[in-house]
């Protein structure tokens, strides 16, 4: 396989093992039928309490970056005798709701994404005061200490921002609109800072509405019609990258298409040059080990990260790295 050009070490303990052995994860019942599947022939390699341990995200139905999520949550869950629990919404306030009610189940667990981080707030406080141990991932890794997760397990988005700002400048790039999907999530307007910060040309900001493909189609396509300058288009999820490829040709332009996140769709996109390069954060690693960390925090009062994050990404991949990596796309864990 490649090597990978990695921006950032990932604080891995070598006691770790993560097992690749996922499963195929697409959404809908399909997905939910081969995550059974894929629980009901696994094994628990420990003989530790049955714990409870609950994941609540901010996703949204349908949304395939999450399906790699919990497929690897859920695969280190039968390692670790865990009896796992995924729920999720994308109203902050609903999302809140929910991690009250796995404190309600006295769960022994929560893994939860600070994507809202001021309304997740009082619900962490609750969490900690009923002695239940936190980890946060993906998003939130600035407020996570503070809202008393014991680590946070994902990438820095704001260095990741920055990796792509130094792969536009290699590239050539002078003028890139960083496409925001959803307003108020602080990991993407970190993501877009970062941006700025190390992109030698002119970034301007996109607004779409991310709930609906055709309006974000509509909304980056009249911006790559009025301003023949943009050469360069940064999406800040996997799904929305095919979407930005549409909105490019009709507009006529000849702008490259980046973006966050790797997904089946993204490796092909890669290896036929319809899109110039991804950042992959590893969702599948993500949910693996915030299980894993979870249980060695219970097992054995284990904590890694020694107060900083511990770090999945990020990683540029480029067409060179996509043929490497299309087999673990499709089955769901990349």
């Amino acid at each position: 396989m490649a090597r990978f050009r990695t921006w950032v070490g990932i604080a891995l303990a070598g006691a770790l093992s993560v097992s690749l052995a996922g499963c195929s994860s697409t959404g809908g019942k399909r997905a939910e039928d081969a995550r059974k599947a894929a629980s009901a022939e696994g094994r628990a390699a420990v003989n530790t309490p049955r714990w409870t341990f609950a994941m609540i995200t901010h996703s949204g139905d349908g949304d395939t970056f999450w399906d790699i999520v919990q497929s690897g949550a859920e695969q280190a869950a039968v390692k670790d005798n865990i009896n796992f629990l995924y729920s999720h919404d994308d109203e902050a306030q609903q999302q809140a709701q929910l991690v009250n009610a796995a404190i309600d189940k006295k769960v022994d667990g929560i893994i939860v994404t600070l994507a809202k981080p001021d309304a997740m707030k009082s619900a962490l406080a609750r969490a900690h005061k009923a002695g239940i141990p936190v980890i946060t991932v993906n998003s939130g890794s600035e407020e996570s200490k503070e809202f008393g997760a014991l680590t946070h397990v994902g990438q820095d988005e704001t260095i990741a921002g920055e990796a792509v700002g130094e792969e536009l400048n290699e590239r050539g790039r002078e003028q890139a609109i960083c496409v925001l999907h959803e307003q108020g999530n602080v990991g993407h307007e970190q993501r877009c800072d970062g941006v700025e910060k190390t992109f030698d040309g002119k970034v301007q900001r996109l607004y779409v509405n991310g709930t609906s493909m055709p309006d974000v189609q509509s909304a980056i396509e009249a911006k790559l019609q009025t301003d023949k300058s943009v050469d360069a288009v940064v999406t800040l999820g996997a799904p929305y990258a095919a979407t930005a490829v549409k909105a490019k040709q009709g507009a006529g332009s000849k702008a490259e298409i980046d973006t966050f996140d790797l997904n089946a769709k993204v490796a092909a996109g890669l290896e036929d040059g319809t899109l110039g390069f991804a950042v992959d954060q590893q969702p599948y690693l993500q949910g693996y080990e915030a299980v894993d960390l979870l249980w060695l925090y219970r097992y054995n009062a284990d904590v890694l990260g020694g107060g900083r994050p511990v770090l999945t990404g990020p990683q540029i991949i480029t067409k060179d790295d996509a043929a490497a990596l299309a087999d673990y796309t499709k089955r769901g864990t990349r």
